[in-house]
């Protein structure tokens, strides 16, 4: 009997040293900043050689439930479905007999919650009294929870580690890649005897797809612009930062009739985007001297052209960049321009603001305030604009970037 006692302590004395060594090697991986893949190697070392299962899978929730690991299981474990499966299980469960057949294959579940959110689901088979080694019995499962919960939780945590650095690293990508775009809008637009210039820019998030520009052709003429990219994004500012730069350089090496550099520009879209995005375009050359403005609206916001009591539209054009292939139609307009006219170019997160009750801020409202405060300069109306903007959403956030560039011909 004593001979007995002696090697139960006995037993339990290698148990405890087994464990607390386990324990060790696990937390000196996490602590040496082990790769997840070299955690998951000392766990499955420590459940198949030390502990004698040769059977085991771990669930663990990444984007999905996926098997983290998978031994002695072959495709059939495709079978099991997390959420429906093993979701109920909130304890240590003995599998006797279960609805689901592949779970019939399994002796025990052992799921693992961190603050009440599963984070995975340990299956073991193996379980059998008469042929367990010491150290698995079901004394041990506990301990086997224990196990499996910290190196959950350590892998959690190293994912999570990543992906705030991915975060980061994006953050600062943003950062710059804003503050290059910045550096696309004009910044010295002219206010003299002739004209009188402003533009305003709010992007809804880091980068924006919103563009507006003016180019200067010679003393007398001029071109001005916006336009609006259909998405959200980086992929978004990138196609309009290419869009710019394409005009730019169009201009800077040759003179193109509208027509001509409209057509390139579709070509050019549809490059870039290959049909998944498009662009909507208004451009405009104005000759200072007969006083003519031509121009092409590209599927874009009207602009607005007034002479603060009567106001019209710039609507003659074409369809959107990168809609098709080919430009079905093109259809320019020339006007004349009366002294003292206002032309004001916005992209669609102006008219399409809504306020908390979902309402839109729509042009008629546009209209309403260019006409009340029409002998404002151009930076001043602007920034009377975005003010109104302002109250009309209330708390509630923009869902697009918003873009305005205002010309007081005179």
């Amino acid at each position: 009997m004593k001979d007995a006692l002696i090697l139960e302590l006995e037993r339990q004395l290698k148990l405890k040293d087994f464990k607390l060594n386990s324990l060790l090697e696990i937390t000196t991986g996490i602590n040496t900043n082990r790769s997840v893949e070299e955690l998951i190697l000392i766990y499955e070392f420590i459940l198949k050689e030390q502990l004698g299962f040769e059977k085991f899978v771990l669930f663990n929730k990444q984007d999905t439930w996926e098997p983290l690991i998978k031994t002695g299981f072959k495709g059939k474990i495709k079978q099991i479905d997390v959420d429906r499966d093993l979701m109920r299980f909130k304890d240590i469960t003995v599998i006797e007999s279960s609805h689901v057949d592949i779970l019939n294959e399994f002796d025990v579940v052992i799921p693992v919650h961190h603050k009440e959110k599963p984070l995975a689901f340990l299956l073991i088979k193996g379980i059998k009294e008469e042929n367990l080694k010491p150290s698995s019995s079901f004394d041990n499962l506990n301990f086997i929870q224990t196990l499996t919960n910290i190196i959950v939780v350590a892998i959690e945590n190293k994912r999570m580690a990543k992906q705030s650095l991915k975060q980061e690293r994006i953050k600062k990508e943003l950062e710059v890649a804003s503050e290059m775009q910045k550096m696309l809008f004009p910044t010295d637009l002219p206010s003299d005897k002739r004209i009188d210039l402003a533009a305003n820019h709010r992007a809804r998030h880091e980068v924006g797809g919103d563009y507006y520009d003016f180019i200067p052709l010679n003393d007398e003429e001029f071109i001005v612009c916006i336009a609006d990219v259909s998405g959200k994004g980086i992929s978004a500012a990138m196609l309009m930062a290419n869009f710019q730069a394409t005009i730019r350089t169009l201009y800077n090496y040759q003179r193109f009739d509208l027509e001509f550099l409209i057509g390139e520009l579709n070509k050019k879209v549809m490059r870039s985007a290959k049909g998944e995005k498009f662009i909507t375009f208004f451009i405009a050359q104005y000759n200072s001297t007969t006083r003519r403005l031509k121009y092409i609206n590209a599927g874009h916001n009207h602009p607005i052209l007034t002479n603060g009591r009567k106001a019209t539209f710039l609507d003659k054009g074409c369809v959107g960049l990168g809609m098709f292939d080919e430009i079905p139609f093109i259809e320019p307009d020339e006007i004349t321009i009366p002294p003292n006219s206002t032309l004001v170019l916005y992209t669609d997160g102006v008219v399409e603001l809504e306020n908390q009750e979902g309402e839109y801020y729509e042009t008629d409202r546009l209209i309403k305030l260019i006409h009340s405060f029409y002998p404002l300069k151009m930076e001043d109306l602007n920034n009377l604009i975005f003010s109104k903007l302002d109250e009309w959403r209330g708390k509630k956030d923009p869902d697009d970037d918003t873009a305005i560039l205002s010309c007081r011909i005179f």
